[in-house]
């Protein structure tokens, strides 16, 4: 059994500034492993208000795809509480390595010797944690961003996070069971690296998952009304198209 709660929907910066949805990524359960993917605002206080709480101490690690502020604000708190400030070395952290390394790693020093394992993606590298099999794939934004396959045993669940559209897409997520897309824009804009519903719709189509959930929304998606928008892309496409809400939890048998 693989869960999926989305602790937050938000995307984009003005969505996230006035938290018109929670900003606080998503919780991963498997029968081994319990993670957060890219933890934003408010993450620790969306873990301890879930119904039912979703107690901190068995968190054992993060994957954080870009050093973006609605995907990474939350990460130094949540190694620093599941370490016990450092009492414990426990936990592990898979992220870009900019958010590290450089200038701009946004993960604080101190902490990195709390946890157990650090790992940096690699394109088309997997990686093996517990009963995950995690396959990075590098997409076009305006930081170090990766999206994955998280493979438990036969299953599949990809996750497209931030990008502009570009056709290998379609090849590195071929063969998801599940694919959850973060769509940012209700139109395509060219200036901006993230998907829009047009975009969404094309991968959803060449892809055929068997379940697709649309999340991380900014505000001309939000403004469009994603559940209404994810019952035509159900009827457009012919697969089974959810987006989700703050507090969704979803359950698949792998």
């Amino acid at each position: 059994m693989v869960e999926l709660k989305f602790l937050g929907t938000a995307g984009a910066r003005f969505v996230v500034a006035k938290q018109l949805r929670y900003s606080a990524g998503t919780f991963i359960k498997t029968d081994k492993t319990n993670l957060i993917l890219d933890p934003g605002p408010g993450t620790l206080l969306r873990l301890a208000k879930s119904k039912p709480k979703i107690d901190i101490d068995l968190i054992d690690g993060i994957i954080l795809s870009h050093i973006h502020l609605d995907h990474s604000t939350d990460a130094n708190v949540i190694i620093d509480s599941i370490t016990k400030g450092g009492l414990i070395k426990k936990g592990f952290l898979l992220t870009a390595k900019e958010a590290v390394e450089g200038e701009n790693s946004i993960i604080l020093p101190f902490l990195l010797p709390f946890l157990e394992e650090i790992a940096f993606f690699r394109h088309e590298v997997p990686v093996k944690i517990r009963d995950l099999e995690i396959t990075p794939f590098l997409h076009k934004h305006s930081a170090e961003t990766y999206g994955f396959k998280i493979k438990i045993n036969d299953f599949v669940i990809s996750f497209i996070i931030d990008t502009e559209f570009f056709p290998d897409l379609i090849n590195y997520y071929s063969g998801s069971n599940v694919l959850v897309i973060n769509v940012v824009r209700y139109k395509k804009k060219e200036d901006l690296q993230h998907l829009s519903l047009d975009d969404a719709e094309r991968l959803i189509i060449s892809i055929k998952p068997e379940k697709a959930i649309l999340t991380h929304f900014g505000m001309t998606m939000i403004y469009a009304k994603p559940y209404e928008i994810a019952q035509k892309l159900s009827i457009i496409t012919k697969r089974d198209v959810i987006a989700a809400v703050d507090g969704l939890s979803l359950k698949f048998i792998c």
